[in-house]
């Protein structure tokens, strides 16, 4: 989205008037710094609305991102999303630039896990394939047979030959997988997303409760009481079909709090009820950092070739399957 004036457009259904005249400026000058620069900007849906809207070229899950990252022509690539998301452009672009705004936006998935870690695993259980949550690291994604990401995860599982499989890092995706695969998987306990795990199936039926007509639509990094409690449980992007296939007039999501903010614009006629759980790492992505990753080209993410070269055959066959 590059016309300022359906950017203005699009935000003043979200946005307060003095927010939006303050962050106006900005944007224009971030979207004549891409033009200056040949730069693409890749916008995950946990930003913002201002950054979301203002300064994404694609916006999506990150999925749909990584096939971004893979197709661009841009000479700098920045990604307002988490380090490991920039990584993963990085590991997919490693002749161009790949920025974010903020290096300290990290993931508490990512950082449950090391490549250590998976090395042990695949110790205790030899020869049993690794499929890896795309919310990790270079250096795991480099001791890895095959990403996934919430989108596509049971499709990879389905696409391995073998009855048994470890599945990392992510506990309550994998406890979400096993319930639609026979395939045996084998979780890596400690891994939760700080956001996804504050949900209960209580406050699902809470919710019920307050609003008639109520479709509830939980991401797979729930735990499985609110994944089946509630209505569909799939990606950022699945979520947004589901609303768009359904007629119910309240909709809560259960997930980081911007994906609501930023469906608003997408959905007028409905209402977005529920609690705000957000992501600290998320929000430390704002306009005036992401203003000045362009101007000055700073934070670069580079991955170490030879981590890189290891890393990218995972990514790439979790591109291909889609």
């Amino acid at each position: 989205m590059t016309d300022l004036d359906e950017i203005r457009q699009t935000l003043e259904k979200t946005m307060m008037p003095h927010e939006l005249e303050e962050a106006m400026p900005l944007i224009e000058e971030i979207q004549r710094l891409k033009r200056e620069k040949n730069a693409v900007v890749l916008g995950h849906n946990y930003m913002t609305p201002a950054v979301f809207y203002g300064c994404s070229d694609f916006i999506g899950d990150s999925l749909g991102l990584a096939r971004k990252a893979a197709d661009t022509e841009a000479d700098i690539i920045l990604f307002n999303g988490v380090h490991f998301m920039a990584e993963t452009a990085s590991i997919l672009n490693p002749d161009k630039k790949v920025l974010i705004a903020d290096p300290e936006a990290g993931c508490s998935l990512a950082e449950s896990i090391t490549g250590a870690d998976v090395r042990a695993m695949k110790a205790q259980y030899p020869g049993v394939p690794v499929v890896t949550y795309v919310n990790c690291s270079a250096e795991v994604k480099a001791e890895t047979d095959i990403c996934c990401t919430s989108a596509n995860a049971l499709k990879v599982i389905e696409s391995l030959p073998d009855d048994t499989i470890l599945f990392l890092p992510d506990a309550y995706l994998a406890k979400n997988m096993q319930l639609q695969t026979k395939k045996k998987l084998i979780p890596y306990e400690k891994g939760k997303c700080m956001v996804h795990e504050q949900y209960t199936g209580e406050d699902i039926a809470y919710f019920r409760k307050q609003f008639d007509d109520l479709l509830v639509i939980a991401h797979p990094e729930c735990d499985t009481d609110v994944t089946q409690a509630s209505d569909f449980s799939g990606s950022t992007s699945q979520m947004e079909g589901f609303i768009a296939r359904s007629s119910n007039k309240n909709v809560l999501l259960v997930t980081e709090c911007s994906m609501a903010d930023n469906l608003r614009s997408v959905f007028p006629d409905r209402m977005f009820v529920g609690t705000c759980h957000t992501c600290p790492h998320m929000k430390k992505i704002t306009l005036r950092k992401v203003r000045d990753a362009l101007l000055f080209e700073q934070f670069e993410v580079r991955v170490p070739e030879d981590i890189r070269v290891r890393a990218v055959k995972s990514v790439e066959r979790m591109i291909a399957i889609g």
